[in-house]
């Protein structure tokens, strides 16, 4: 029998009564695939306060030499994001990059009109490739094929990552910065398929752009990998016929192709909403799918694998009135609740479901635009209620995906039909040492009983369950107060090779066991 567990929020200890039982087999032999590190990605846009107020605001308490604020890079490094994407998003496609170099006195200030604000450009690729030196990320550098093209896109290659010796190489020395950026990962624009982007394009006359763009980025530097767009998300009109004319024309000079995913909760429907993943995993099943025919219709022996690019909840801030030409405005600053962790975690299994294509990911935004991290300009921050499944993920999940195939209670809601009560997903670490299990109960009134087969792991032993349990619906973290955070709950228990765990209703859980040591 399981133990009692103090229920969070509640002054007395409860025992649940009859639980329902779940089971989860797991062997070191069944791999999804190793764990691409770039799939804990973020994103930084010139949007909102994600900039300004966000990462950088000189002057700050504490703000550091270069004006970065250093509580966020406290948090950030604690999140253990390993790339982050930068300038856009739509802010991209109307940008010259030329825009954000040079002395801070002589950039122009330009009308933004993607967001409908101001730039200042007094942060660019040199402050930004700063910052991530001291967040301990790499760049995931997009370039403009919105009003701008292959010229433009060649040029900031040979300004990031050439030497010396060439006119923009030199430029970037002029500018203080003697060694190459080296940035490994480019973005070939951003959601060109939409009208709402700056030089949005067709599917063949951006398919063009971009394989001319990847020829000459390649030429200045062949060592860089490069991602298509794709869809700006998987309800378009247009989308399949996007990616298979895309790939068709630009498929020999790609790496990846871009995915974009953002899921709301406008009609209050929990039980839809928290199996929305499983939309997801159909996304992405139907993308691996155009990759693989255009690479059977090409007889290619290279494989294009997927980047998503953009992903997360957003809805709370969709309707934010924005003062035009403003600078920096309070915008698409969403406030997450319980539920919304919860889809969270539940998206980062299905990718990890997929990590043998699935590569690259970034949640879209890192800090106040739509973000795990909301700043107070001038004051302090706190963590939202997201930042807690993203970081789980991101630190104890680095290594081996394994299949995980959860045998349990399904339901039904208004826009999905047999959805698994439980979702999960078991990674073991690269030294083999650690295995952890990331799941989340979907059950809205009862716990389960999760079963985990040790099929051969005989040696490992329970050290920490970690849960996000207990909470209402909707509630928040805010500046004045964080509610919403994990807890340490009752290991599982062990009997034999297997290993019982409760999963209380509405729940996210990760489950972490360690190989013994030898006396």
């Amino acid at each position: 029998m399981l133990q009692c567990n103090i229920i969070i929020n509640k002054s007395e200890t409860e025992c649940p009564k009859a639980m329902k039982k779940a089971k989860l087999p797991l062997s070191r032999s069944f791999q999804i695939g190793k764990i691409d590190k770039r799939i804990y990605g973020s994103f930084i846009e010139h949007l909102g306060r994600a900039v300004y107020g966000g990462i950088y605001e000189p002057g700050h308490a504490p703000a550091d030499e270069d004006g970065f604020r250093q509580d966020v890079l406290s948090e950030v490094r604690a999140l253990n994001v390993p790339i982050v994407r930068y300038p856009g998003g739509n802010f991209v496609s109307g940008y010259n990059w030329e825009d954000g170099v040079g002395p801070v006195e002589q950039r122009p200030k330009r009308l933004e009109l993607a967001w409908g604000v101001t730039e200042p450009n007094t942060f660019g690729t040199n402050e930004f490739l700063k910052w991530c030196k001291k967040a301990g990320s790499e760049c995931m550098m997009a370039v403009n094929l919105g009003l701008r093209g292959a010229d433009a896109a060649r040029n900031l290659v040979e300004y990031c990552n050439h030497p010396s010796g060439s006119y923009y190489s030199d430029l970037r020395i002029k500018h203080g910065v003697k060694e190459p950026h080296n940035i490994k990962l480019w973005c070939l624009g951003n959601e060109m398929d939409g009208d709402w982007q700056i030089g949005h394009k067709t599917a063949y006359e951006y398919g063009r752009a971009a394989a001319e763009a990847a020829k000459v980025m390649r030429w200045v530097d062949p060592s860089i990998e490069l991602v298509l767009c794709g869809s700006s998300n998987g309800h378009t009109d247009t989308f399949g016929d996007w990616e298979l004319t895309t790939l068709d024309l630009a498929y020999d000079k790609v790496d990846y192709v871009s995915l974009h995913q953002y899921y709301d909760n406008k009609t209050d429907d929990t039980a839809s909403f928290l199996a929305k993943n499983m939309a997801m995993d159909e996304f992405i099943k139907t993308v691996i799918a155009i990759c693989d025919t255009v690479k059977g219709k090409k007889h290619k022996k290279h494989t294009v694998n997927l980047s998503f690019d953009e992903w997360n909840v957003w809805y709370h801030s969709n309707d934010d009135y924005v003062e035009r030409w403003s600078t920096a405005p309070h915008q698409l600053e969403d406030i997450y609740n319980f539920q919304d962790a919860l889809l969270v975690g539940l998206m980062l299994i299905s990718l990890l479901r997929r990590a043998d294509r699935v590569k690259v990911a970034c949640l879209a935004q890192l800090v106040n635009v739509i973000a795990p991290i909301m700043t107070e300009t001038g004051g302090g921050l706190f963590r939202q209620t997201i930042f807690y499944p993203f970081m789980h993920m991101s630190n104890y999940g680095r290594g081996t995906a394994l299949v995980s195939q959860i045998a349990c209670g399904k339901h039904d809601s208004k826009e999905f039909t047999d959805v698994p009560d439980l979702d999960g997903i078991a990674v073991l670490s690269d030294d083999e040492n650690e295995l952890t299990v990331f799941a989340v109960n979907r059950d809205m009134e009862e716990s389960y009983a999760l079963e985990l087969d040790l099929l051969d792991f005989p040696d490992f032993v329970p050290v920490e369950h970690i849960e996000m349990a207990g909470f209402d619906r909707k509630a928040e973290n805010a500046l004045v107060s964080c509610p919403v955070k994990p807890s340490n709950a009752a290991l599982p228990e062990v009997d034999g090779r297997t290993a019982t765990a409760e999963l209380r209703p509405l729940s996210w859980n990760v489950l972490r066991f360690q190989k013994k040591q030898k006396d």
